[in-house]
């Protein structure tokens, strides 16, 4: 494969390595520090600031290093994202008891990637949710500081039988 260009615009202020440095002063920066959950030398984890529907609270995991997309991702860093995906798919089930997960990961503006920095989102899911036909909407930061602390409780206490 050939060189993949990147599509962050010029001057991009990237909000996740903001989040990862614990600065998210930048004006455009929706994250908020108290979003975090989890975060380590290699990834974050974090409680994404836009909900669908109305069940608000799903969670991202980005690595920590800036990676644009899952085209450029170190293997050793795409192993830790795939079993950290399970971890909080796990302790979502603990903190939320949903229905069941979902995973989606977008690249690239035909992939309906927004911020250029790799992510994968991590939905609770219930029967009546109509995930894909939701339209997203902002999430206030209180409720997100809720949702981290919840969510990261039940990461805290390790695995769970579902």
């Amino acid at each position: 494969m050939g060189v993949i260009r990147s599509h962050a615009p010029e001057g991009y202020h990237c909000p996740f390595c903001g989040l990862v440095a614990g600065d998210v002063s930048a004006p455009d920066n929706r994250c908020e520090l108290q979003d975090v959950v989890y975060q380590d030398e290699d990834l974050i984890v974090f409680i994404a600031a836009d909900g669908f529907g109305p069940y608000e609270g799903h969670a991202m995991i980005s690595p920590a290093e800036h990676y644009e997309t899952l085209y450029v991702l170190p293997d050793r860093i795409l192993q830790r994202i795939a079993l950290m995906t399970r971890q909080v798919a796990l302790a979502m089930k603990t903190a939320w008891s949903p229905e069941g997960t979902s995973t989606r990961q977008h690249n690239e503006p035909a992939g309906n990637q927004h911020v250029w920095h790799y992510h994968l989102h991590v939905f609770p899911r219930w029967s009546d949710d109509m995930l894909y036909r939701q339209l997203r909407h902002p999430v206030d930061p209180a409720v997100r500081a809720v949702k981290a602390r919840e969510l990261a409780a039940a990461l805290d206490a390790g695995p769970s039988r579902c």
